[in-house]
């Protein structure tokens, strides 16, 4: 296993080294542009564990989930519906699913018993954002991609500073993410969605660039980054589903 893409010649055991499985992942194939790196892995993995991608279906969504219909249109793609989105994107989900031929939606809710007990009123993230985001999207994070040993995320190096030395591989646990776009540039992904005519959030026009649960979503203002518009005010910048401790979660046998 691992040699029809020039990886060099792992043993089963090794595969098993995620660490090391990333690393030559990168050596190989973090070069290449995004199309290729979508194309080999799914080829990669899909006989190797299995591989999904994951959406928030945002801002800058639509790009990646081209290159992955473009490369298997039933590829399953997971969504985590926390039960506080914009309805704006769950109208975008269903119709850029449908503009793409996107046959296998993956909807992942959060656990009632959990939002019952902890934000039975829906308001926890005005008291403890962590929590909030720990039920309603860490946690369903790690269930949408246990069945797999690979997945897709559109996530970019300019999207943030903690996101500057994000590799193309990355080793969580014992599963592989993979982040296809990670050099693309505002422009790259502009042209992208140009060329194809890609349908765009609506929320994009308000300023809405980057784009989660409504009660913690602002539009962005003028010079800042694309994530500022996330957890304004407050020094969180991430919900944690992108996070090294996402492994904690995972079941190395799950």
């Amino acid at each position: 296993m691992g040699t029809r893409h020039g990886l060099p010649d792992l043993a089963a055991d090794e595969w098993k080294d995620a660490e090391r499985l990333a690393a030559a992942l990168n050596e190989r194939f973090g070069h290449l542009p995004a199309r290729e790196i979508v194309a080999v892995a799914v080829d990669l993995f899909r006989e190797a564990g299995g591989i999904a991608a994951i959406s928030s279906f945002g801002a800058d969504s639509a790009a990646l989930l081209h290159i992955v219909a473009e490369a298997d249109p039933a590829l399953p793609v997971a969504f985590l519906d926390t039960g506080q989105h914009f309805g704006e994107t769950l109208d975008y989900r269903d119709q850029l699913a449908a503009d793409m031929g996107l046959s296998n939606i993956v909807i992942v809710k959060p656990r009632d018993e959990v939002v019952a007990a902890d934000d039975p009123d829906g308001v926890l993230h005005r008291s403890n954002t962590d929590r909030c985001c720990a039920i309603r999207k860490v946690e369903p994070m790690a269930r949408a991609v246990a069945p797999y040993r690979a997945w897709f995320t559109g996530r970019k190096r300019n999207q943030a500073s903690t996101r500057a030395a994000m590799p193309v591989f990355e080793a969580v646990g014992p599963r592989i993410r993979i982040n296809p776009l990670a050099r693309w540039t505002t422009h790259d992904q502009a042209a992208y969605m140009e060329k194809h005519a890609l349908r765009q959030n609506p929320l994009v026009a308000f300023g809405y660039l980057s784009i989660g649960c409504f009660p913690c979503t602002t539009p962005v203002q003028p010079g800042e980054d694309p994530r500022s518009g996330r957890w304004s005010g407050k020094a969180k910048t991430e919900c944690g589903i992108h996070l090294g401790g996402l492994e904690t979660v995972l079941s190395p046998s799950a």
